[in-house]
């Protein structure tokens, strides 16, 4: 695969994220020669589901969608406590809406429920959120990867290998 060295990866982090689908995507990205930025509410160290630890350093109020090439929402917990974080909505919806490449696994249409952007689009998550999807105005499949548009949706860790592929070819153009 070529190289996407000079691209920007922003990816959101919150407490209580599932480690492999923020870890796995992140380490995948970075092996292309994508810089991976972690954004959160607040900087500092944010522990995932099963003991892994990733530190941000940006904050929602000093990014700008516009720097960066693509969005990364992992699942677990942390979609669900960023959703009711009024800034990282405002970042979310801005990204989808600017046309650039979306990634969200497992949990992390939550993030994009919550930004209002799933109106006529098909994606996939875990499916314990699937009325959520289709009550959001979206419509929800049960499957490994979905793209529609500038989304990539995967549901679950053992779609990593697809979601991560996707991600890179989405990355590098």
């Amino acid at each position: 695969m070529a190289s996407a060295a000079g691209k920007k990866v922003a990816m959101v982090i919150a407490n209580n994220f599932e480690d492999s689908e923020a870890i796995d995507p992140k380490n995948h990205l970075e092996s292309l020669g994508a810089e991976v930025v972690l954004i959160a509410a607040a900087p500092g160290a944010f522990n995932g589901k099963k003991g892994g630890s990733l530190t941000a350093e940006r904050t929602f109020a000093d990014v700008d969608p516009a720097e960066f090439d693509m969005l990364v929402i992992p699942g677990g917990g942390a979609p669900e406590n960023l959703r009711i974080h009024k800034p990282a909505v405002e970042f979310t919806r801005a990204f989808v809406q600017s046309g650039k490449p979306v990634g969200s696994i497992c949990h992390g249409p939550q993030l994009l429920i919550s930004a209002k952007v799933l109106n006529g689009r098909t994606v996939t998550a875990v499916n314990k959120i699937g009325d959520d999807i289709v009550n959001a105005g979206g419509n929800y499949v049960d499957e490994a990867l979905v793209i529609d548009g500038n989304l990539i949706t995967s549901r679950v860790p053992g779609d990593l290998p697809v979601f991560n592929e996707a991600l890179g070819k989405a990355l590098i153009g």
